[in-house]
């Protein structure tokens, strides 16, 4: 009896240092949730000079909470928020809101390498170098407006805290809007630009994104825009489907095998930009009719066919005929230089990857993305840390978990046509690199051409391009011509006081 009651005494003792660990060990996880606050912000201040001219501006990083239908915080976005200091008056400041695409990217992208004051450190080109980290951004849009970059849930260093809402809440289409739109109305108000010319920037699945917000916020909201700024958009919900989507993407080829000196020497001796809207011509007047007819094409039409497009995308024309015309990019990614031994990138095909094999019909990887994970990532810890002050020991998510996510209803597009009918100031511009192949830039003017089948709002439609890729801002040169556009986009989206958001019922 005495041997058993030690025995009892022991193993209680056992699990009572068993159950104060593992209390130790939930107390300590506790103690790193909250080394993140779910509403908070640190404010630094500083200077940058951007087109010759000193501007000072503060820089707030911090957390904001989504609430639930029951009015309790569900989740925190964390964000930061640059403004410029010496502007008394906000009435006429503009004010950015700014996301990545993904869904799950992160906003260190057009963050650090885009508008901010301050920009990776990468080559003239956009390549990675080193030492990492940041240095000042001299084509910053801060000497005109302040710029919010967003992070959605389970993106940067945003999470979910509630233990009993589901995932579904957050993601898909239309529920990353909703509770978005809710956030930034939040935001505003805070903030008190409410009065504020205000504008919506994404990037790629960041286009959807701040289409279908703009329709949300005007109608559940009521805040309404001057303007949306799509960079490298997605499809919006607009249907290219069948032979459309297979010939859309030719001049994208022309662009890439141009760029690396793949095209016949007649074309190749070309500039770029004489050759594209002859390429265009041809996908809109002839390749795209010659697809309709599918199998049941005429023998010598599709050999026509065939030659052509092998001509305007460096490929041969036996691959062209092996895919009945219709060429996938993934191919075209491999195929272009597999003589050389290299393959392209996705995102910006002037990057140049090494596979495996030479043989086969689609990459190892990216290399691309490789290359700006490898600047951007160290850039964004070191800057948020280190010269914000926000200090975490949560993992800043530059591709977070955000699957699966609901694709269903994606009326987007609708939503910014509906926005843009509704309010007379909305305008919308466009910009897309030639070299981008996830979200080419024909595909992005033929969405363009298809937003408002009415046509009437033509006018309030910009389209531009650059020669870089899906992140066309990385190289240097467009950096500074892609600011500058987006300069001139806002003095022209805002209109000299007292002129009414009205149609001219005159005519």
């Amino acid at each position: 009896m005495i041997t058993s009651k030690k025995a009892f005494c022991r193993t209680f003792l056992i699990l009572t240092f068993i159950f104060s660990g593992l209390s130790v060990a939930r107390a300590q996880d506790q103690h790193h949730t909250r080394k993140l606050p779910i509403d908070t912000a640190i404010t630094t201040t500083h200077t940058v000079r951007v087109n010759g001219q000193e501007i000072p501006y503060s820089a707030t990083a911090g957390t904001q909470p989504v609430y639930g239908e029951d009015g309790k915080p569900i989740a925190s976005l964390f964000y930061v928020y640059y403004q410029r200091t010496d502007v008394e008056d906000k009435e006429r400041r503009p004010i950015f809101i700014s996301f990545n695409g993904g869904p799950g990217a992160g906003s260190l992208w057009m963050h650090m390498g885009y508008t901010s004051p301050k920009r990776v450190m990468i080559d003239d080109e956009g390549f990675p170098v080193q030492p990492y980290g940041v240095t000042d951004n001299h084509h910053s849009i801060i000497d005109v407006a302040d710029i919010v970059y967003v992070n959605p849930v389970n993106v940067g260093f945003s999470r979910i805290i509630s233990d009993t809402v589901k995932r579904e809440v957050f993601f898909g289409v239309n529920e990353d809007i909703e509770y978005l739109a809710d956030w930034i109305s939040n935001f505003i108000s805070r903030h008190n630009r409410w009065r504020s010319p205000k504008y919506l920037i994404g990037e790629s699945y960041g286009t959807p994104r701040v289409s279908g917000l703009a329709g949300e916020l005007q109608n559940r909201h009521w805040m309404f825009f001057n303007g949306v700024i799509l960079v490298s958009p997605t499809e919006l919900g607009i249907s290219r489907e069948g032979p459309v989507e297979a010939a859309l993407p030719l001049p994208y080829f022309t662009a890439a095998a141009w760029y690396h000196q793949e095209l016949p020497p007649e074309l190749q001796k070309q500039d770029l930009e004489q050759i594209l809207p002859e390429v265009e011509a041809f996908t809109l007047e002839e390749y795209i009719p010659a697809l309709t007819h599918g199998g049941f094409i005429k023998e010598q039409r599709k050999k026509e066919i065939a030659e052509k497009v092998a001509y305007y995308s460096g490929i041969s024309v036996q691959d062209v005929l092996n895919y009945n015309l219709k060429v996938p990019k993934w191919f075209f990614w491999k195929d272009l230089l597999r003589e050389e031994g290299y393959t392209i990138g996705r995102l910006d095909s002037r990057y140049k990857g090494i596979d495996k094999r030479n043989a086969g019909v689609s990459f190892d990887y990216a290399p691309e993305y490789s290359s700006w994970k490898h600047s951007f990532t160290p850039a964004i810890n070191y800057y948020l840390r280190e010269e914000l002050g926000f200090e975490t020991d949560l993992e800043y998510m530059v591709s977070g978990d955000v699957h699966p996510w609901n694709r269903d209803n994606n009326h987007t597009g609708e939503s910014l046509r509906q926005a843009m009918a509704q309010n007379p100031y909305l305008h919308v511009m466009i910009q897309s690199g030639y070299y981008d192949g996830a979200c080419d830039y024909f595909s992005a003017k033929y969405t363009m051409w298809h937003i408002d089948p009415s046509g009437k709002m033509q006018d309030r439609f910009r389209y531009e391009t650059y020669r870089s890729g899906h992140m066309m801002y990385l190289r240097k040169e467009d950096l500074k011509t892609a600011t500058d556009d987006i300069r001139e986009f806002i003095e022209a989206t805002i209109p000299e006081e007292g002129v009414p958001a009205r149609y001219d019922y005159s005519n």
